[in-house]
């Protein structure tokens, strides 16, 4: 029988990333916009068979190791070397699973759209969530029509600042509580 706990302990992997964080962990590029990319990035793998593992550790890390909130072209594959540096202690993919996501990390801005299913959610739901800095996501550049079909949805929770508070709390998160904490960089 195989083994119902989950592969990788998602709320020390959050710990190792906020550890290097840089940026307010509420800002636009933090941790309410991964769990938002988390739940985007499964709805899509619903449709499209993506690996939700990978899909998973791509919105933890695929804006871990920004240095700005705006233009930072090398963040991606900042963000896939510092999962390969957690490889065998925090996360736990073979050789093709990493590449996968370290694939999906480095590219993801890059504007791609052909790619495998994995690759397709995980940038998908990142675009999807394009509406919390003002930008409304454009169908011809998401890759799946899974993606296009949730686009309303998705752009609705992204531009009113939607908290997927279960996602959170899995993570070991609590719900913001004050304006302040929205702007303060982690310790």
């Amino acid at each position: 029988m195989p083994d119902p706990r989950p592969i990788h302990d998602y709320s020390a992997i959050l710990k190792a990333i906020l550890a290097g964080y840089t940026l307010p962990v509420h800002g636009d590029h933090g941790i309410v916009h991964w769990a938002r990319v988390l739940e985007n990035g499964l709805k899509v793998a619903e449709s499209n068979g993506a690996d939700t593992e990978v899909v998973t550790l791509f919105a933890l890390f695929h804006d871990s190791r920004r240095v700005n909130e705006f233009r930072d072209d090398a963040h991606g594959l900042r963000g896939g070397k510092f999962a390969r540096s957690l490889r065998g202690e925090l996360v736990h993919l073979d050789d093709a699973r990493f590449e996968l996501l370290y694939e999906a990390c480095r590219l993801h801005t890059d504007g791609l759209v052909d790619a495998p299913p994995t690759l397709q959610a995980c940038w998908d739901a990142d675009r999807l969530d394009l509406g919390r800095v003002g930008i409304l996501p454009q169908p011809h550049r998401l890759c799946t029509e899974a993606a296009r079909g949730l686009l309303d949805w998705a752009h609705s929770r992204a531009i009113t600042g939607h908290e997927p508070l279960e996602v959170l709390a899995s993570w070991g998160r609590r719900p913001r509580t004050s304006r302040h904490q929205e702007n303060q960089t982690p310790q």
